[in-house]
């Protein structure tokens, strides 16, 4: 890419960054949009300019998100959103300060270097390829410096000066974020899921017993005082399907009945019923009144629901149970103990919040979760060899040269100026973006399908597999894509010059991911920001979908971050630029950006829009924290590799204690750190509770919907049908 092409890129991106922030300045203005673009305070009962006047510049969000405290965002989206505004800062720190070194100094150390500049021109001209020219950003980079060149020495401490930065600046982030988690679980409030433990791999009942008085007997014996009851984990599959079979008819009765009621105001007095098909979606079949047809499918479903939720609770118990506690120092202190001598039987957990538990996952037996785990990395492992193929091709492909090579009859088109420059300027890099944007689905079904009892549990699997993912096939697959058609006959001559190869493109390929970044925080965060395709979505559901109250809130529902994408997305940026830091300096400036417009934008979409669907008391950080480790350690190595390939002996053996310095501190951070994350400290959770918990609220509150009954006479059925009605034989698993 020339100079000009990358220019042209920056440019757009930036102007359209302006645009949509104008747009969104003007849009969020307009009391019909606030539902898009204050949900949060909304839902809270808050004014969304707090009592100030509407912002008359598109500059006001960013006095806001400012002036906002760390208090402020815990109180609005809760820890977990607290932590990753930890992550951004901490990232946006190492790159401030590795950055005040850096660019000084590195920069007119690689553009001094004369005797390498005019050997590259020499090699220019005699070559008939562009692979021996160096572009006016590549001037800058560590590709300028001859072998064994005493100026490498700068490059030597320059790697050491970035490690240790981020040694620094995680250290302290890992200590604010356990002080963050544990003020969090000390709280004075009630929460329901520090007074319950999950149970799993429960043996089979002795003859005689219950499986329900088996699992009562055998912690109220470990338990006496603080023990209050058990809820024996059921298979829900029928009863659920039945469930969301009704609650469907609900809604489209709601429907019909608002749509009726809208009649009466439009059209004639007495009203136009509304009609449907019985056949699939409505679309064929028997036309019938909506009205009377949605009512009978109501009365038809709620006996078959009551009948089938008796049965779920008498003869479909399963090997995992829930036990409540009226004491939360108990319950810590269960979560965290080995109940039996064996580790697959009695196998005791926390338990998250109620409506976050995958209530299939929890009777998958303890070697069976094993198997799963195995099978599902192998799985991943095939995902991201394979698709590092299609990367690596499109990567290769969308190239100038390339597509007028391989597809000649778009040469004519391409050859034009301003559409080669923006070809230049966008093609790759929005080819790359739209192969990740269909993976995160694919890898959120995979941890689920691992036994992982939790919602957040599986977020955080699925963010570690796209993690690992996008810096194998984006990275590294880009990195050598790039030379793939030009480089496939040499490493099939010489097939040891694979890593020589590698080291040799990394400053080759800097000006693509120049641009990739670029246009990952111009037009990410301004599409993020102005929130243009919600705004569209949810006024064209309000005009043409929704007739019901209910239907106008889910239209306008904002969802939350979205970490299992967001933080991997995050990550493979602070990978690129860490990786690149030292060879081409000139992208810190560009990640420096991305996080600092990340931290401003996303600081308003939490305080005003995403509503958290869980919370984990910052239970990520310890994830995010080993992958920026990760991220440093490749970059490390690397730079160990490129100083190989640069033959300085010198210098090349001090940077193999980098990655032994990085294991030593990851160790240390574990072990001082770790365990706090993984279980709750009973010196946290013995703090005083304002009031006394409401055991039965807190029991209830873990019952699944589809076992709910409307009835208040039949609360206690839950109880009745999977304890006392039973016959008196042990049920086999």
């Amino acid at each position: 890419m020339d100079f000009s092409s990358f220019l042209t890129s920056l440019g757009t991106s930036f102007i359209l960054f302006l645009v949509l922030m104008v747009l969104f300045t003007w849009l969020s203005r307009r009391p019909g949009n606030h539902p898009v673009y204050y949900p949060n305070r909304l839902l809270k009962g808050l004014d969304p300019y707090e009592g100030l006047r509407a912002p008359r510049n598109p500059f006001a969000w960013i006095r806001e998100a400012l002036s906002s405290t760390e208090d402020d965002v815990i109180r609005m989206s809760g820890v977990d959103s607290a932590v990753y505004f930890v992550f951004l800062s901490t990232v946006l720190g190492i790159l401030v300060i590795s950055g005040v070194i850096l660019l000084p100094v590195l920069l007119p150390v690689s553009a001094t270097a004369h005797t390498v500049i005019k050997a590259a021109v020499a090699a220019a001209a005699n070559s008939t390829t562009s692979q021996g020219s160096f572009d006016d950003l590549d001037k800058l980079s560590m590709g300028h410096i001859d072998q064994k060149s005493s100026r490498l020495w700068a490059y030597i401490i320059a790697t050491y000066w970035v490690s240790f930065v981020t040694y620094y600046l995680l250290w302290k982030a890992y200590k604010h974020v356990s002080n963050l988690r544990a003020t969090a679980l000390m709280s004075p409030e009630v929460r329901n899921e520090q007074f319950a433990v999950i149970v799993r791999d429960i043996p089979p009942a002795p003859e005689g017993q219950t499986r329900k008085e088996h699992v009562d007997s055998y912690f109220r014996a470990m338990y006496p005082d603080t023990f209050y009851r058990s809820m024996i984990v059921t298979d829900n599959a029928k009863v659920n399907e039945i469930y969301e079979e009704l609650q469907g008819y609900k809604k489209k009765l709601a429907h019909a009945e608002a749509v009726y009621a809208l009649s009466k105001t439009t059209a004639k007095p007495e009203g136009t019923k509304p009609t449907t098909r019985t056949g699939f979606l409505g679309l064929v079949g028997q036309k019938v009144d909506a009205l009377e047809y949605y009512d009978k499918k109501v009365k038809e479903l709620v006996p078959k629901l009551e009948a089938e939720r008796k049965a779920t609770l008498k003869d479909k118990q399963q090997c995992a149970a829930v036990i409540f506690f009226n004491n939360r120092v108990t319950a810590a202190s269960a979560a965290q103990s080995m109940h039996d001598k064996t580790v697959d039987a009695w196998t005791v957990m926390d338990s998250p919040q109620p409506h976050q538990i995958i209530w299939s996952n929890l009777p998958k037996r303890f070697y069976t979760r094993r198997i799963r785990q195995l099978t599902i990395y192998f799985i991943v492992f095939l995902t991201i060899f394979f698709y590092m193929i299609p990367i690596g091709f499109v990567s290769a492909l969308t190239t100038l040269a390339n597509l007028e090579k391989y597809l000649p009859f778009l040469k004519p088109i391409v050859e034009q100026k301003t559409i080669k420059t923006v070809l230049e300027a966008y093609l790759p890099q929005v080819a790359l973006i739209v192969f990740l944007a269909m993976l995160p689905k694919f890898l959120l079904f995979l941890s689920k399908q691992e036994g992982i009892p939790s919602e957040s549990h599986a977020q955080r699997a699925a963010s570690g597999k796209y993690f690992y993912f996008s810096v194998l096939n984006v990275f590294i697959g880009v990195t050598i894509g790039s030379t793939l058609f030009t480089t496939f006959k040499k490493i099939e001559e010489h097939p040891n010059s694979v890593v020589d190869l590698l080291a040799k493109s990394l400053p080759g390929s800097a000006t693509f991911f120049l641009t990739f970044v670029a246009l990952k925080f111009f037009v990410g965060y301004g599409i993020e920001l102005s929130r243009i395709i919600p705004l569209l979505v949810y006024h064209l559901q309000k005009k043409y979908v929704c007739k019901s109250e209910n239907e106008l809130r889910e239209a306008w529902a904002p969802g939350d971050l979205g970490y299992a994408t967001r933080i991997p997305g995050d990550m493979l940026i602070v990978t690129i630029v860490l990786c690149y830091s030292v060879i081409a300096p000139l992208i810190i400036p560009f990640g420096v950006v991305y996080f600092g417009l990340g931290w401003l934008v996303l600081r308003n979409q939490v305080l005003k829009v995403y509503v958290p669907k869980y919370e984990s008391y910052g239970r990520m950080w310890p994830h995010m924290y080993i992958r920026i480790m990760a991220s440093l350690m490749l970059y490390q190595v690397t730079m160990l590799g490129y100083f190989s390939v640069k033959k300085f002996v010198k210098g090349a053996p001090l940077v193999i204690l980098l990655p032994i310095f990085s294991i030593i501190f990851i160790l240390v951070c574990n072990e001082k750190f770790y365990r706090s994350f993984e279980f709750t400290p009973l010196d946290v959770a013995c703090r005083e509770l304002k009031e006394t918990p409401n055991m039965e609220v807190i029991f209830k509150s873990y019952v699944p919907p589809c076992l709910h009954s409307d009835k208040d006479d039949e609360e206690d059925q839950f109880e009745d049908h999977a304890l006392s009605q039973l016959m008196k034989t042990g049920s086999a698993v």
